[in-house]
């Protein structure tokens, strides 16, 4: 009735009367209507034509990825002797149930060192000459087969992490040493403030996104285990890296969209994008890692891995890196995007093809400058401290960039970025197409006589549905 008093004379398209007028409220109203409508049911279906042409490609290309998953699955990762060395050695729980202050010149006097792990608190091991208030340690293993038995540790004023009765900690376990230092803290037991931070992310997803939240965990879980469970323990089998990581992320693609948004075109919309920009930066990825000569053994992390497995390719491994790391942010850009195109199509049933095209892809540059934004910051807040300590040495830009450490996260944020990029027109140029080939039947159609109240009035039913 509202829209009758305001336009006693529509104009005889209404359709089009959604850019600027009434109708252009009421469509935002019904984009509104269709976005929460997505929590409580399925997209509108397209046509039965587009819908087997989605099939045809996307069908095979999952029957590709689960006969990949049989073939490569590993059965577990291959047991090896342990090395005491970084990650790959025994630790168990442990508590620290006293801590006496004394003077450092009577311990330094002693002779007596550190007992501590100085490599993992980053302290010199070398006794400080000047006096000073030191700590004795008593530390209780809680864990193990020597569960009970306690050793003591001299902490260092200068240490960084100095220890607390009745703290957690992490001790390692080195059995070949003398028994008074086969135990030494590695680290804090951090186990109960990350659940407890992770229960408030899971309560938050569920209460915000209520059953699409839940769904969210539960492929979030799924993605976890295809992770630790396949891609992992296969590399480590000698499987190609590439290989696995492409079968790996395209399991957990499969598995997150369909699961997270329903199993619909607009869901397959966007797995086709993904899976389109996720080649594009398979390509750019191989070609510029083999390019710029980085060999993916940069830091000790890697360098163990390449010690303990020499069979596995670290470049291989550093371009599965790359792709799977460039997923997460992948599925957010064409899910989005999709939505998008898809809303402002059932906003405005009578926009084309190209008009969907240009409004969905000006929604997507501000997407495109905000992820762009967000992984450069991402990796100059986690490199921050490798940039201080080229800030120290007073080195130029070009050879902070050409050292194969920074080279490495350039290439690998570049790369993705340009993925992130090109899958913006991507998506939003096959949502277009899309949605656009399907026409309304003809029972739907409005009579080509009939006056502009009957054509309001179907109108207003499109909107009730």
């Amino acid at each position: 009735m509202t829209t009758t008093e305001q336009h006693p004379h529509p104009p005889p398209h209404p359709p089009h009367r959604d850019d600027h007028g009434q109708g252009g409220r009421h469509g935002h109203g019904h984009a509104q209507g269709g976005g929460h409508s997505h929590s409580h049911g399925p997209a509108a279906p397209v046509s039965k034509h587009l819908r087997k042409v989605i099939a045809a490609i996307l069908v095979p290309f999952t029957a590709a990825v689960l006969v990949g998953l049989v073939v490569l699955w590993p059965g577990g990762a291959p047991p090896h002797k342990r090395t005491g060395v970084g990650f790959d050695r025994q630790t168990q729980q442990a508590t620290v149930t006293r801590v006496v202050e004394l003077n450092c010149r009577s311990v330094n006097g002693s002779g007596s060192a550190p007992t501590g792990d100085t490599s993992a608190t980053g302290s010199d091991p070398v006794p400080q000459e000047h006096g000073g208030t030191c700590k004795r340690a008593t530390v209780r293993v809680d864990t193990g087969k020597d569960k009970g038995r306690t050793f003591t540790e001299i902490v260092q004023p200068d240490q960084p992490r100095q220890l607390h009765q009745g703290e957690q900690v992490v001790v390692a376990y080195e059995p070949s040493a003398p028994r008074e230092l086969q135990y030494a803290v590695t680290d804090v037991n951090r186990k109960f403030p990350m659940a407890l931070l992770a229960g408030i992310f899971a309560l938050a997803v569920v209460v915000v996104g209520r059953m699409r939240g839940v769904m969210a965990l539960v492929a979030l879980a799924v993605s976890f285990l295809v992770l630790t469970l396949f891609i992992l323990p296969a590399v480590l089998q000698g499987s190609n890296p590439l290989l696995v990581a492409v079968v790996g992320s395209s399991a957990i693609m499969l598995i997150a969209l369909y699961m997270c948004h329903g199993l619909s075109a607009r869901t397959s919309v966007a797995v086709l994008g993904t899976l389109v920009s996720l080649l594009l930066i398979g390509v750019l990825g191989s070609g510029f890692i083999g390019w710029a000569a980085l060999t993916g053994n940069t830091d000790d992390s890697t360098g163990l891995i390449h010690g303990l497995f020499p069979s596995i390719d670290m470049g291989g491994l550093l371009l599965a890196g790359v792709i799977i790391g460039s997923l997460g942010v992948l599925d957010d850009v064409t899910v989005t995007q999709t939505s998008a195109v898809w809303e402002l199509h059932e906003a405005n049933p009578a926009m084309g093809r190209r008009a969907l095209y240009r409004a969905g892809i000006r929604i997507g540059r501000d997407h495109i400058a905000s992820v762009v934004n967000t992984l450069v910051l991402a990796y100059a807040g986690a490199a921050l401290p490798l940039l201080l300590l080229f800030s120290i040495a007073q080195s130029s830009v070009g050879t902070v960039a050409n050292s194969e450490l920074v080279a490495e996260e350039i290439v690998r944020t570049l790369v993705g970025s340009i993925g992130l990029v090109a899958s913006v027109p991507v998506t939003t140029a096959l949502a277009a197409l899309v949605v656009s080939a399907d026409r309304p039947a003809p029972a739907e159609a409005a009579p080509a006589g009939a006056g502009p109240a009957l054509r309001r009035g179907g109108g207003g039913r499109r909107r009730r549905r």
